[in-house]
């Protein structure tokens, strides 16, 4: 029996238009899927933020525990203890940049579980001295795993951005030549000295910087702690250490600010952990507009990480308190909350849940 066209079976398949909805169905499901799938990363990496901040502040509680008070944030050497160091400190004549120790964040190095890289440093002389930096410093006798990172010390939500201090600090100074790279690990989390003079006229203070923050001193000679008995508002009510991430770039309400001065790209300072210029006065900011970044106003949490709070989170910076406890600052924090957080002695009602 002859078979006729109409009576073969015909080979099942999709038509042009079913498979253009197929792919548009899958298309919109991606799309719907994909930032619920960045949402769950950025949870992670706040979360692993947060445990970095945590971990921190019990290396500042277990330091306390051991010698009675806290580090401060910035200290600097006598012109006694000077005479003492042999051979002399070759840069003491610059500047007292020359004649100060690393930071807090430095000092609390052996309760991050970092002995090792503390025992590299010699703590009876500046950190800018060639026998703490490493080469290519002129004269560098430290050895480059000395600068190695702490973990601990960086939010995983922020974007990998470089440190090199040659380029805006050293070689500026005459100390090191144009071109060289000198890249020093840098810190997400710092300490908040005080309040700066632009955001005191925003909550009705008188327009100057105060220096109250918990590792604050008023004496960077004569006064290298801070006793747990002059935070005197409380320790949970106290900021310890604040997110300023994202530097040496600066960023400007989650953008790179474009440009900068002629001598150096467009740097934020002080990224490195042990520098004690990491700790900032908190500024405030008109956040107007990213050409003019640094513009006077009174909004202060993720306008702009020269000088404030910034993370790389939506809606917020992490913080840890004096007591260890680790908490989340919304952006939109009244600023009398935040300056009663960052002052330990203002004496302002505060419940440590705020």
């Amino acid at each position: 029996m002859r078979l006729s066209c109409s009576d073969r079976p015909s080979k099942a398949g999709f038509t042009l238009v079913e498979l253009l909805v197929v792919i548009a169905i899958i298309g919109t499901l991606v799309g719907l899927l994909l930032p619920a799938v960045q949402a769950a990363r950025e949870a992670a990496r706040r979360s692993a933020c947060s445990n970095n901040l945590k971990q921190t502040g019990l290396a500042f509680i277990n330091y306390e525990a051991a010698k009675k008070s806290f580090p401060v944030a910035e200290s600097r050497f006598s012109e006694a203890e000077k005479t003492q160091m042999s051979p002399a400190p070759p840069l003491w004549g610059i500047g007292e940049d020359a004649q100060k120790p690393m930071g807090a964040l430095g000092q609390i190095l052996p309760f991050e579980e970092q002995t090792t890289i503390y025992n590299m440093f010699n703590w009876k002389r500046p950190i800018i001295d060639p026998i703490n930096m490493p080469s290519p410093f002129p004269g560098g006798q430290n050895s480059p795993t000395a600068m190695a990172p702490i973990q601990n010390y960086i939010c995983p939500s922020t974007p990998n951005v470089p440190s090199d201090y040659s380029t805006y600090y050293f070689a500026p100074a005459g100390l090191m030549s144009a071109g060289q790279i000198l890249n020093l690990p840098r810190t997400d989390y710092v300490p908040v000295k005080g309040i700066h003079s632009s955001l005191a006229t925003c909550v009705g203070l008188p327009a100057t910087t105060t220096e109250n923050g918990l590792l604050s001193t008023t004496d960077s000679i004569n006064k290298r702690t801070v006793k747990v008995a002059e935070c005197i508002d409380g320790l949970s009510k106290t900021i310890l250490l604040i997110e300023e991430a994202g530097k040496q770039q600066k960023f400007f309400k989650g953008q790179m600010v474009p440009g900068g001065a002629p001598s150096y790209p467009n740097i934020a300072l002080n990224s490195f952990y042990g520098d004690w210029n990491c700790a900032r006065y908190t500024r405030g900011y008109s956040g107007a507009t990213i050409a003019n970044p640094g513009a006077s106003g009174c909004s202060v949490i993720n306008i702009y990480n020269d000088n404030s709070p910034y993370s790389f989170h939506p809606q917020g910076v992490s913080v840890v308190r004096g007591d260890g406890s680790v908490g989340f600052l919304s952006q939109d924090i009244d600023n009398f909350v935040y300056v009663a957080f960052v002052t330990r002695d203002g004496g302002e009602p505060l419940n440590a849940d705020q």
